[in-house]
């Protein structure tokens, strides 16, 4: 069944325009936003924080989440094939992008909150959802607290929410050396860091141009948003991994269905911190990429593209195995 968004709000640009002295109370992000075709894009008021997002095509939703040191941006090969039966979604998530950067709340569970909210205010209930990195923890959120929204959930290079602390997986956490250095402060978490990464955690380093590297990294020139990463940062290393390790999670089932996409040549996440799901997932398939790094999206975009496609018209299509 083909959805598009209520009549008030695809009208919403052009009210926007009328409403100049709101758009001035609102922190103004002086960057240009890049350009792509057939996409639409809008700034929402959630509980107080200006959201961009990015939208195309028409169809069932499906709502994009990007990670870290990335925004909208990193989806922009795989929006077009998925619009052509999606309405796509690519919001930025709260301190990176075009989305405020406040002082705080840089926690997985309220940054699911900022997206639950931004769909409110769109009048999408129920919705496809992709999340890689940053976007990958929220979706995982998202998926386990809200399944009766979710028809199906999509993790692109994101650790297993039920992580217990066996040794291997212990071990493997030394990989994740970032998590401590982007808490340290800002001088770590400026563009040193976010341009580390984007050289490094890819491993297919042609797909990513110059110009795209730039279109990130020039977000982390503004103080507020390399704040933002230092907090996250700070309650990844805090709160939310001695979370994970210590059973928070493993309260819920992950019931909607579910496919795991992990690139075998991410320097961050082995398979056995994507991986290993057992009793606390129903339906779930998990698939490795050969040659992939850490961002499949710029990667290897037709693949992710194509897994979309086939889990969102049927998750008893995709490829993969259970984990």
């Amino acid at each position: 069944m083909k959805r598009t968004l209520p009549e008030a709000t695809r009208t919403l640009p052009h009210v926007t325009r009328t409403l100049p002295e709101v758009t001035r109370t609102l922190p103004e992000v002086t960057r240009a936003l890049p350009d792509l075709p057939g996409v639409e894009h809008r700034f929402v008021d959630v509980a107080g924080l200006r959201t961009h997002v990015a939208l195309a095509g028409d169809g069932e939703p499906l709502v994009l989440l990007h990670g870290w040191p990335q925004h909208w941006w990193q989806w922009r090969h795989v929006i077009a094939p998925l619009a052509e039966r999606h309405l796509v979604i690519c919001p930025d998530l709260r301190g990176l992008g075009w989305t405020d950067a406040p002082p705080d709340g840089y926690r997985p569970g309220v940054m699911a909150d900022d997206v639950l909210g931004l769909l409110d205010q769109l009048g999408v209930q129920r919705f496809g959802l992709i999340g890689h990195d940053w976007g990958g923890v929220a979706g995982y959120q998202i998926a386990l607290r809200h399944p009766e929204r979710v028809t199906g959930y999509m993790a692109l290079n994101t650790a297993n929410p039920f992580l217990r602390p066996t040794p291997r997986v212990l071990r493997d956490g030394t990989r994740l050396w970032h998590v401590i250095a982007n808490s340290l402060g800002r001088p770590m978490a400026g563009r040193t860091i976010p341009e580390w990464a984007l050289n490094h955690w890819i491993y297919r380093s042609s797909t990513l141009s110059a110009e795209d590297r730039e279109i990130f990294l020039a977000q982390f020139r503004e103080p507020d948003r390399v704040r933002a990463t230092v907090t996250y940062y700070r309650n990844l290393a805090g709160k939310e991994i001695p979370a994970i390790l210590a059973g928070h999670y493993r309260r819920y089932r992950l019931t909607v269905p579910t496919l795991v996409l992990a690139g075998d040549r991410d320097p961050l996440l082995p398979p056995s911190q994507m991986s290993g799901f057992g009793a606390q997932a129903t339906d779930l398939r998990f698939e490795l990429l050969h040659e992939v790094g850490h961002f499949p999206a710029t990667e290897v975009p037709e693949t992710v593209a194509d897994r979309a496609l086939r889990l969102f018209a049927g998750a008893n299509c995709v490829a993969g195995h259970d984990m």
